[in-house]
């Protein structure tokens, strides 16, 4: 397999990555938001998720365009 094959797979399976951390990110803010709303203090647990999970997606997306310069730089 070529390398532009394989950076263009490495691509694709990066975003769909990101796009599963987001939707888990998406269920912890909506409980930080809630308890906000509520008044109430939100679980440690909840806070927690969207640390890292914000964490993890930042970090997945570096890597997707670390990939994509790699992929761009080829194209040339």
């Amino acid at each position: 397999m070529s390398k532009k094959s394989e950076l263009k797979k490495a691509i694709e399976e990066s975003e769909r990555e990101i796009a599963a951390l987001e939707q888990k990110l998406t269920r912890s803010q909506s409980s930080l938001m809630r308890a906000m709303i509520t008044g109430k203090k939100p679980s440690k647990e909840d806070e927690h998720y969207f640390n890292v999970f914000s964490a993890l997606i930042d970090q997945e997306r570096e890597h997707l365009h670390s990939l994509q310069a790699e992929l761009d730089a080829l194209k040339k």
